[in-house]
């Protein structure tokens, strides 16, 4: 096993001791961000920001009853069962290969996408990414599994039903979103303005969707370079949660390769309409300029995040970075929207 693989796997292993939210409605971003800083080169320090991490986290919640293929339509969206929901994933996975169970249950899971602002997605995208890059391997899968029952418990469908079929680039659709009138707000509070908000369902319909998988794919890879570079000049509107309008569509590009192609188009549509509610919520309404990150190295720019210790930072450079590794022009913007949740997050703080 390799060195930081067993980091990764030690630190689920310690994780998986936690529940996945602590004061009632936090997420827990432990096994996101270890990830990150695994995949990122940064393996030395997981143990040290997680003993720090961890004094946070709560013990993981008492189960309530077994779900099964008959009963698990009533326990969806319901938060209190959430251990029951990772027992159950769990038990597939011994009978299941993980990517069937993934295929099953993405159509499914797909439209709740909004519920704990994300997180539950973003969790996937990363477990997915350690189970394509890794391997198979208990703590991973556990992981997995645990993924899924967050998702599942915390299923939650925008107020409106999205269906994208305009013309639009996705650089071109977020930089036409309105806002909402009070963005003072928690997510699932601000999801409830959506409807009312003049413009935003139309604008977000406008989006060109294609129907050819490897099409879709450019488009989401479009869409997260759009939202990280969108951060970089709006994130003053709220510099932790606007994050998740880069993270979220990203966990869902790094989760398609496991997915049957037939889905990678619908999963496009539901990635774009997250962003597009997040942006809507908390993007500042005039921009302002980001750091300059001209004269700093991917890798600096991640070790700074990982310096400064927020969980947001840490999952936001990660995105960066891969928004900045799949631009061959010199572009920097990304990285200065990384630098830019340095400065932002501190502020929030």
């Amino acid at each position: 096993m390799e060195p930081s693989t067993g980091t990764l796997d030690e630190a689920l292993s310690r994780l998986h001791a936690a529940g996945p939210e602590f004061r009632g409605f936090l997420s827990n971003h432990g096994p996101m961000a270890v990830e990150a800083m695994i995949r990122n080169g940064q393996a030395r320090t997981v143990h040290r920001w997680l003993d720090s991490y961890a004094a946070r986290l709560e013990d993981v919640p008492r189960a309530h009853a077994r779900i099964t293929p008959a009963n698990w339509r009533a326990a969806l969206g319901d938060p209190s069962r959430v251990t029951d929901w990772t027992a159950y994933f769990t038990d597939q996975l011994a009978e299941r290969p993980w990517r069937a169970l993934l295929a099953t249950w993405w159509p499914c899971l797909l439209p709740g996408i909004a519920g704990a602002a994300t997180h539950p997605a973003i969790r996937m995208g990363h477990a997915v990414r350690s189970l394509l890059t890794d391997g198979e391997d208990t703590a991973r899968l556990a992981e997995f599994a645990h993924a899924l029952g967050y998702w599942a418990a915390r299923h939650l469908p925008l107020p409106v039903a999205v269906r994208p079929a305009g013309r639009a680039t996705p650089a071109e659709a977020l930089a036409a979103l309105p806002r909402i009138t009070d963005q003072r707000v928690s997510p699932q509070d601000g999801y409830a303005q959506l409807p009312g908000t003049p413009a935003w369902l139309s604008t977000t319909e406008s989006l060109h969707v294609p129907e050819d998988p490897e099409a879709a794919r450019a488009g989401l890879t479009a869409l997260v370079r759009a939202a990280t570079l969108n951060y970089g000049r709006y994130g003053h509107g709220n510099g932790i949660m606007l994050v998740h309008a880069a993270t979220a569509p990203n966990a869902v590009l790094r989760t398609l390769p496991a997915l049957p192609r037939d889905l990678w188009a619908s999963s496009y549509a539901v990635a774009w309409a997250a962003t597009s509610a997040i942006t809507a919520i908390y993007a500042a309404d005039a921009p302002r300029q980001a750091p300059d990150a001209a004269s700093a190295t991917p890798g600096e720019v991640f070790e700074r995040a990982v310096a400064h210790g927020n969980e947001h930072a840490i999952k936001f450079a990660d995105t960066a970075l891969d928004v900045a590794a799949a631009s061959d022009d010199g572009d920097t913007r990304a990285l200065s929207a990384a630098l830019n949740a340095l400065a932002l997050i501190d502020e929030d703080e």
